[in-house]
């Protein structure tokens, strides 16, 4: 299938083909977050979706099903390499790479010259912390909540070069931003060269003030380093307004990507300090692309970067932030407080995104998830470590409040 026809016949991609130009101005001239309350809108994306009836998926943070026109439009991506082969690896590749990377480097609000496109959050990060030149008796600080492979390599770094790692816990619900700014600074010393911090925390959902943090750790002499595994294609904001000096996001996540492929954004004055994970000395020490030297690279999930941004954008950042963050509050507001139901997500709908984390007094997480499943159908993740225990729910832009109905259900008769 070629581009003109797949933009034809998968309506997915212009929203004005789903709906008619009238429906479509009356529905684009809907303020986000009116819009996030009409069923009849997001019924209609969710028609665009393949779902299992075999069950309800609310574990959709570990990675997002593609959107069936970016499926049928990567599969058409994966047949074209197949068939030309090293004539276009040698021929467009390159190319065609620097021009995901500008698209997503629009989005994201930063220079072409600052960022990659890697397999994932992971990949990003350790190429960060793998190298950065530490010396014995650096210190590094970082919270208790964060991702644990993010966690494990500075645990390495510890073991290879003598780094002090200090570890902070995030409370689950804060009074304010104040506090957990001062939650970070008082772990810093005048030793400490790196902070990271989740923008979003993948277990609990707490979106963290992370432009403060970095201020203050601006002020101390620390360069700081931000998890956004959670918030590119979920939060409208672009890198610059976090202050960090270097951000990492997986596109398999909340851009709807095939899996493998993320990115990383390192500022500008500090990509000729990185040592690169892989050798590559075909570019100089200050050009990002010496971090991006990993072999051949499955080229069609990097090209299918196109169909998932122009999926995205076609409903837009700030209209999915306002679906997301109210289909969370939708059943969150249903049973917190209720007695035997513990939520492990803030409070304030400011610091909340589409993630939430429930637990059921009497059941271990573990327990929970499967009683979710197995009774009711209801797919989760148990978490059950730094200080939250419980289930992950993550919902998307296909659920549908019959669904988080069942979910409330569910959580209520279980506390019963």
């Amino acid at each position: 299938m070629n581009q003109r026809e797949f933009l034809r016949t998968l309506g997915g991609i212009s929203l004005a083909a789903v709906f008619g130009d009238a429906g479509w101005a009356r529905y684009a001239a809907l303020p986000p977050a009116r819009l996030a309350q009409d069923d009849a809108f997001w019924a209609a994306i969710r028609a665009r979706y393949l779902l299992t009836p075999d069950y309800i998926n609310l574990e959709n943070g570990y990675f997002l099903m593609q959107s069936q026109p970016v499926l049928e439009a990567f599969i058409g991506r994966v047949r074209d390499i197949n068939l030309q082969s090293t004539r276009y690896m040698r021929t467009r590749m390159a190319d065609d790479n620097v021009a995901v990377r500008a698209r997503l480097a629009a989005m994201a609000g930063v220079p072409l010259e600052e960022l990659i496109v890697t397999r994932n959050t992971t990949e990003s990060l350790d190429t960060v912390i793998g190298g950065f030149r530490w010396q014995a008796g650096d210190e590094a600080v970082m919270a208790a909540q964060d991702y644990g492979a993010m966690l494990d390599m500075f645990a390495l770094q510890a073991r290879r070069h003598g780094v002090v790692n200090r570890i902070v816990s995030l409370p689950v619900d804060p009074r304010s931003d104040d506090e957990i700014v001062g939650l970070y600074e008082g772990a810093i010393t005048p030793r400490t060269r790196l902070l990271m911090i989740c923008h979003m925390v993948n277990i609990t959902g707490q979106v963290l003030p992370v432009a403060q943090v970095a201020d203050m750790a601006h002020r101390h002499g620390v360069q700081v380093m931000v998890d956004g595994a959670h918030t590119f294609g979920q939060l409208e904001f672009t890198i610059p307004e976090l202050h960090g000096d270097y951000f990492a996001s997986s596109l398999h996540k909340w851009l709807g990507n095939p899996l493998g492929a993320g990115i990383l954004w390192v500022r500008r004055d500090h990509i000729a300090e990185l040592w690169p994970t892989f050798a590559d000395q075909s570019v100089p020490d200050d050009d990002i692309r010496k971090l991006n030297h990993t072999g051949t690279q499955p080229v069609h999930t990097v090209l299918a970067i196109n169909d998932a941004l122009d999926f995205h954008q076609a409903i837009g950042t700030a209209r999915k932030e306002a679906r997301l963050r109210w289909l969370q509050r939708y059943w969150t507001d249903r049973v917190r407080g209720r007695p035997g139901i513990t939520l492990n997500t803030p409070s304030d709908p400011r610091r909340t995104g589409a993630i939430a984390n429930v637990g059921v007094a009497g059941l271990e997480p573990a327990a929970l998830a499967s009683a979710l499943f197995d009774r009711y159908r209801i797919w989760t993740v148990a978490i059950d470590g730094a200080g939250v225990h419980g289930v992950r729910v993550t919902p998307h832009l296909f659920t549908s409040t019959d669904e988080l109905d069942a979910l409330v259900r569910a959580l209520r008769e279980l506390a019963g």
